[in-house]
């Protein structure tokens, strides 16, 4: 059996301060069964690694909730595009995004 990798603090911390309860446990769990081990190349990646391609997922569906398997699928076929797609094009304009979300709380 596989094991997801798990969400990051940061991570948590994205989720938690940008949708509701409910949303939240939603993206969250979609994050770990289907943004995790079997997106290409992160097999043996931690949860700090997937923070780039994750944070790329939530911002896209917190731009627009509507993208929620718009955003998934994405992630699941070219993390590349996700990224462009989110506007993280440079390896840190997540971090970038997230410091600028802690910040605003």
């Amino acid at each position: 059996m596989i094991m997801s990798i798990p969400l990051s603090e940061n991570t948590e911390f994205l989720l938690q301060n940008l949708f509701s309860p409910e949303f939240a446990s939603r993206i969250g769990q979609a994050l770990l069964d289907q943004v995790s081990e079997n997106i290409p190349f992160c097999d043996e990646t931690n949860s700090i690694e997937m923070e780039r391609i994750r944070f790329s997922v939530i911002r896209l569906i917190h731009n627009d909730p509507n993208h929620f398997k718009d955003a998934i699928e994405l992630a699941c076929r070219d993390w590349r595009d996700l990224f462009l797609a989110a506007g993280f094009g440079e390896p840190t304009d997540h971090l970038d995004w997230f410091n600028s979300i802690r910040k605003s709380e």
